[in-house]
C-alpha cells in the first residue's frame, strides 16, 4: 500500500507541473523515474523492490503492451504504403548495426564474452518514442519523420525479441537447446501475429452485427476490452504479446476508425498511467549500489551507445534516402531506450546466464541515461520544426488549469495530430 501511496503523490505532483514540462526540458518520464529513485532503498527508504520482484516484470510488460496497443492505431497503412521506405531501412540495416556496433563496444569496454555482448546489443536495440512525444505527436512535424520513428518502434520490439530470446539460450545452462529454441520462438512469434490481426477483425465483424452494439459512453471500453482479452491470450498461449499489440492497434484503427477516435482519449490515459507506473518502479532499482557496480568502461559504452552507436547505424542505414538533411539527424538522435529494453533487460537477469548481472546493470543504466537525454531534449528539437504551443494549454483556468475551449467545445482533430502533453 505504500507504493500505492507514493504512487498517487507522485502522478499528483507530476500533473501539477505537466504544463511547465511540457514547455521546458523538464518531463514527466524524467520525473516519475527520479521519483522512483527517492523513494527507494537508495534513498528514502519507502519501498522496497528488487529486480527480481514480481510488481517489475508485471509493469514494465504492461507498460509496453499498453504503449504498442495505442502507437499501433497511429499507423495508417494507405501512408504506410506510401513511406515504407524508411523505417524498412531503419529496421533492416540500422537495427541489425546498432546491435552489432553496441556488442563490439560492449565486448571491449566491459569485458563480456562475444554471445553476451550481442545480447546486450539485441536487448539495447528497441527504440521508444515515449520519450519523443514533442516530435512524433505533433502535426507540425514533417509526417515522414514521425512515421519513420512511429513504425520503427513499434516493430523493432517484436523484432529484436526472437533474437534476445536465442542469444539467452546460448549463454545459458541450456544453450544447446539454442536451436530448438528457435522453432519455439517462430511459434510464439507468429501466433501473436495471427491473435493481432484474428481478434480486432472478429470484434468488428460483431459490431456490424443488427443485435449488437454499444451505447455511446461504453463504446470506448470496446477496443479496451480487445486489448485485454488479446493480452490474456497471448500470456496464456505464450503468443508474443508485444508483435500482437502493435498489430492489433493497427488493425482496429484500419477496420474501425470510429473506434480509434472514440478510444482514443482512454487509451492514452490509460496507456500513460501504465507507463508511469513502470518508470516508479523501474527508477526504484536504479540505487547507488547499481550505478557503483558499472565500471568506468561501461559508463563509456553508455555514452557511445547514446551519442554514437544509435545515431550512426541510423544515419548509416538513410544514406541515399528522400529524407531531408535535418530530419535525418533529428530521426538518428531519437533512439531512446525504453520499456521493451527494461523488459528484455529483466529477462537476462532472470535468466542465470554467467553474466547475466554485468549486463543487466549495463543495461539498467544506459536505460537510465537514455531517458534522462531524449525526454529532456525533445522540446528544444520541436521548436526547430516551429512547434511552439508544445504545452496546449494557452489559457489555463486559474482554479482547475484547465483550458476554456475544451470545456466549451471537444476537438475533432484526429487524435494523432492533438497529442501534447510530454510523457
Amino acid at each position: 500500500m505504500v507504493l500505492v501511496a507514493v504512487f498517487g503523490v507522485a502522478l499528483l505532483i507530476v500533473v501539477l507541473l505537466s504544463g511547465l514540462a511540457a514547455r521546458t526540458v523538464l518531463s514527466t518520464s524524467l520525473l516519475f523515474l527520479l521519483g522512483g529513485a527517492l523513494v527507494s532503498d537508495g534513498f528514502l527508504g519507502l519501498i522496497h523492490i528488487t529486480a527480481d520482484s514480481g510488481i517489475v516484470a508485471v509493469t514494465a510488460d504492461l507498460a509496453l503492451f499498453s504503449v504498442l496497443f495505442t502507437d499501433g492505431m497511429h499507423v495508417t497503412f494507405t501512408k504506410l504504403r506510401q513511406n515504407w521506405k524508411n523505417p524498412a531501412r531503419a529496421l533492416g540495416l540500422g537495427m541489425p548495426l546498432a546491435m552489432v556496433g553496441m556488442a563490439v563496444i560492449t565486448h571491449y569496454l566491459v569485458g563480456l564474452d562475444w554471445t553476451t555482448s550481442f545480447l546486450v546489443g539485441a536487448v539495447l536495440a528497441p527504440t521508444d518514442p515515449v520519450f519523443a512525444s514533442a516530435i512524433v505527436g505533433r502535426k507540425e512535424v514533417p509526417a515522414k519523420l514521425r512515421q519513420l520513428l512511429n513504425v520503427e518502434s513499434g516493430i523493432n520490439d517484436g523484432l529484436a525479441l526472437p533474437v534476445v530470446l536465442i542469444l539467452i539460450a546460448a549463454a545459458g545452462p541450456t544453450s544447446g537447446m539454442a536451436d530448438a529454441s528457435v522453432a519455439t520462438i517462430a511459434l510464439e512469434l507468429g501466433l501473436g501475429l495471427v491473435f493481432g490481426v484474428a481478434l480486432p477483425l472478429a470484434v468488428a465483424a460483431l459490431v456490424r452485427l443488427r443485435l449488437l452494439g454499444a451505447e455511446p459512453k461504453l463504446q470506448p471500453l470496446l477496443p479496451l476490452a480487445t486489448g485485454i482479452i488479446l493480452y490474456a491470450a497471448c500470456h496464456l498461449t505464450h503468443a508474443n504479446p508485444y508483435l500482437a499489440a502493435f498489430s492489433a492497434g493497427a488493425v482496429l484503427a484500419a477496420v474501425s476508425p470510429e473506434a480509434k477516435v472514440v478510444f482514443a482519449p482512454l487509451g492514452e490515459a490509460l496507456a500513460e498511467l501504465a507507463k508511469f507506473a513502470a518508470l516508479l518502479v523501474f527508477g526504484a532499482l536504479l540505487t547507488p549500489q547499481l550505478f557503483g557496480g558499472l565500471s568506468v568502461g561501461g559508463y563509456v559504452a553508455v555514452v557511445l551507445a547514446i551519442v554514437l552507436i544509435r545515431p550512426a547505424s541510423l544515419l548509416l542505414s538513410l544514406m541515399g534516402s528522400r529524407i531531408e538533411r535535418r530530419e535525418k539527424l533529428v530521426a538518428a538522435w531519437f533512439g531512446p531506450k525504453g520499456f521493451a529494453s527494461v523488459v528484455y533487460g529483466l529477462l537476462v537477469l532472470q535468466a542465470g546466464i554467467p553474466q547475466g548481472e554485468a549486463a543487466y546493470i549495463l543495461i539498467a543504466v544506459c536505460i537510465a541515461f537514455s531517458i534522462i537525454a531524449h525526454s529532456s531534449t525533445d522540446v528544444p528539437i520541436a521548436r526547430l520544426f516551429h512547434v511552439d504551443d508544445l504545452a496546449g494549454i494557452p489559457a489555463q483556468s486559474p482554479v482547475t488549469g484547465v483550458r476554456t475551449t475544451d470545456v466549451l467545445a471537444p476537438s475533432s482533430a484526429p487524435h494523432e495530430e492533438t497529442r501534447h502533453a510530454r510523457p
